[in-house]
């Protein structure tokens, strides 16, 4: 297969890995398929490799866990994995772990290299109520670091409980991209991926990814024709380098991301960048 793009943020939705989760995690599944205005279908991992892999592109799949504070267990690691070993030419994986749950989440860290995943995230520090920066948190960083695994980290708005009374608990101070600077900077050979277009704090986002070497954004989870042009504008001079594709698939449709992307003056060696190069050198990809 010929790779034309490599999607680094996508979501398992598949409905024997949210039935491991149970009732409660299908509420919150189907309240941000409302949020996005989108059906709450489930898709089979299969049937996602082979949508990927018609399309000629790799994806990255992603996982959560919020269980310290909710109480709901994550989508085992195992099923990423095994995900990924049954569709190696379509799938990287990323394993994820609950930061608060100390040496037991360091562990993990390091059982998830073992499982062949190739990094740790999605981090979502308004739904797990902590800092990035806090040094109680540093040996996982510690470890990801020594095991060469980037780490990726959702910033700035959540779709999950918006509009929902107290936003269903989750709390936007701690997805401020600023709290990752420090980390970037405490562990300059962690690769640090910064998710989603950061607003209402874009701009921080965009000037720690040019300032640190380590520290790369993602697109994904936003509608590219509502992206701020001061990201179109960095993404496609000082950051064409640094920017990755991501769709944030299910939550928003690969076909309408790449749609609205390809609508917006990026030049042509840039785009390509996005699109595939990036994510291919930081992965180590041969395309």
């Amino acid at each position: 297969m010929v790779i034309t793009a490599i999607d680094v943020h996508v979501h398992v939705h598949d409905a024997r890995a949210r039935a491991l989760r149970g009732a409660e995690a299908q509420r919150k599944f189907e309240e941000r398929a409302a949020y996005f205005k989108r059906e709450a279908t489930s898709l089979s991992v299969d049937d996602q490799a082979r949508q990927y892999r018609d399309r000629g592109m790799m994806a990255v799949l992603m996982n959560g866990t919020d269980e310290t504070v909710t109480g709901i267990k994550a989508i085992p690691n195992d099923f990423v994995a095994e995900a990924v070993h049954s569709h190696p030419d379509v799938f990287l994986g990323f394993g994820i772990v609950d930061p608060w749950q100390g040496e037991v989440a360091r562990r993990e860290i390091r059982r998830c290299h073992e499982l062949g995943l190739h990094g740790i995230g999605e981090f979502n520090p308004a739904r797990q109520h902590f800092f990035p920066n806090d040094p109680r948190f540093y040996p996982l960083w510690a470890e990801a670091e020594r095991l060469g695994m980037p780490v990726l980290f959702h910033s700035g708005y959540a779709a999950a409980g918006s509009g929902r009374p107290g936003g269903r608990g989750v709390k936007l101070k701690y997805t401020q991209p600023i709290h990752l600077d420090d980390v970037a900077a405490d562990f300059p050979d962690l690769t640090i991926i910064c998710a989603h277009p950061s607003w209402p704090w874009t701009a921080e986002s965009l000037a720690i990814a040019r300032h640190k070497p380590n520290v790369y954004i993602d697109l994904s989870g936003w509608a590219p024709r509502y992206f701020p042009d001061e990201l179109v504008q960095q993404v496609n001079s000082l950051l064409q380098d640094k920017a990755l594709f991501g769709s944030d698939a299910p939550s928003l449709p690969v076909e309408r991301w790449l749609k609205e992307f390809d609508e917006l003056d990026i030049k042509p060696d840039v785009r390509r960048k996005v699109m595939l190069d990036n994510a291919a050198t930081l992965f180590g990809i041969e395309v």
